[in-house]
């Protein structure tokens, strides 16, 4: 049996991972009081009742009953009774943003600022996040990306590190995006530009890809590349770092930084992380041209 507790920050998605949860078949309960917890435990692991997967929701709405927890979570080891935590995190930005948008108040914040009751409930439940064995960023997550990373967690049984990927592509003249945490220009490679029949085309597009991959540095250049990627995206994890965004930019954001994006994808996609693609600048050529 795998017995879930679902927790983690009012706005992250802990109601629509319950909801997946439930679709994947797993018998679910959500804002199950503390002290009930461990009684609930006991019949679930009952043989009679017939079920093979649990997952509970547990979070602020417990209220001080909350910090009885970690003592609950210590009698279910005593008897012998495994569990997983999944614990849902965003941003301050995003959840106050989700906050405003539902017309919603956050449990904390009493009628006052809803960054002042995120900062609280943070505070509170930072002891969970410790414990946690799962962690979820969703601050960029689409609902789709969120039940296919439960997916991959509680059906397909991958190995699930806690770090969401994402590789984008974008072009200098456009601004270096500001959520980077690695960056890497790209303009070094021969430029497809130049070429008045590779010039409409995109990194997306076969022709422009193999004229930037027959650069003689562009071999090199990539396995450098992922090679000192892959050596640091463990090293970040230890610093509890979930979300990396590693940004390569060209002149335009069209032409060699989609094309080393994708190729990039494709390499870290053999990693034990979750990584994601995006474009940010590859249409923008033609949208300023008035194309």
């Amino acid at each position: 049996m795998r017995f879930v507790i679902v927790t983690g920050m009012s706005g992250a998605g802990k109601s629509t991972a319950l909801r997946t949860l439930e679709d994947l078949g797993f018998f679910c309960v959500d804002n199950l009081p503390v002290m009930l917890i461990q009684r609930f435990a006991d019949i679930a692991h009952d043989d009679k009742l017939e079920v093979d997967n649990v997952a509970i929701g547990v979070d602020i709405r417990s209220g001080e009953a909350l910090g009885q927890l970690s003592v609950c979570l210590e009698e279910m080891k005593k008897s012998n009774y495994n569990y997983e935590i999944l614990f849902l995190d965003a941003t301050e930005k995003v959840l106050v943003k989700r906050f405003k948008e539902t017309r919603r108040a956050h449990p904390l914040s009493r009628g006052g600022r809803i960054n002042e009751g995120i900062a609280k409930e943070r505070e509170k439940i930072e002891f969970l996040k410790q414990r946690a064995d799962y962690i979820i960023d969703t601050s960029t997550l689409l609902t789709r990306e969120l039940k296919s990373e439960l997916d991959k967690i509680f059906v397909s049984g991958d190995e699930y590190k806690n770090m969401i990927i994402t590789v984008m592509s974008f072009g200098y003249k456009y601004g270096i995006p500001r959520d980077s945490d690695l960056v890497f220009d790209v303009r070094f490679l021969p430029n497809p530009y130049y070429d008045v029949n590779l010039r409409p085309m995109t990194g997306n597009d076969e022709p422009v890809a193999q004229y930037v991959k027959n650069c003689e540095e562009y071999d090199s250049f990539l396995n450098k590349l992922t090679d000192m990627i892959s050596f640091l995206l463990p090293q970040y994890q230890k610093e509890g770092k979930n979300q990396l965004v590693i940004s390569v930019g060209c002149t335009g954001g069209k032409h060699r930084s989609v094309t080393v994006a994708n190729a990039l994808h494709k390499e870290l996609s053999e990693l034990p992380y979750t990584v994601r693609l995006f474009h940010r600048d590859i249409a923008k050529d033609r949208i300023v041209k008035g194309e």
